[in-house]
């Protein structure tokens, strides 16, 4: 249990500093999200919405997962996301069209997803 959270610490600590994204992205993000999942409540209700939030988590998560492992913990470049070394430490320096292909993508089959389901 002890080694999950010092990964999960990991994580969180790379998310909340990497510069991939402006900060105020970041922050925007929430805003999009939450506009989104109560423009989806409205129209389909409370059990779709909820499926879609669960699917799409679960997915991002998959995404996550994947580019934590192919990166070596954020330390390696793989596909669009870039790391350069930088006064003697490795930053993270692009993430690109995979990645936000991916994100796309999960939505889409979220949103697919939770509408086939009754």
């Amino acid at each position: 249990m002890r080694k999950l959270l010092e990964e999960i610490k990991l994580d969180v600590n790379f998310v909340k500093s990497h510069t991939l994204q402006p900060k105020w992205y970041k922050v925007l993000k929430v805003f999009i999200v939450a506009g989104f999942l109560m423009g989806y409540g409205f129209l389909f209700g409370l059990r779709k919405t909820f499926l879609f939030f669960a699917i799409f988590i679960f997915l991002s998560f998959l995404v996550h997962v994947l580019y934590r492992i192919k990166t070596d913990k954020w330390k390696r470049s793989w596909l669009d996301f870039v790391v350069v070394e930088e006064d003697n430490d490795i930053k993270a320096r692009s993430i690109g069209k995979f990645y936000y292909s991916a994100v796309v993508f999960n939505a889409i089959l979220a949103v697919a997803i939770s509408q086939l389901i009754p």
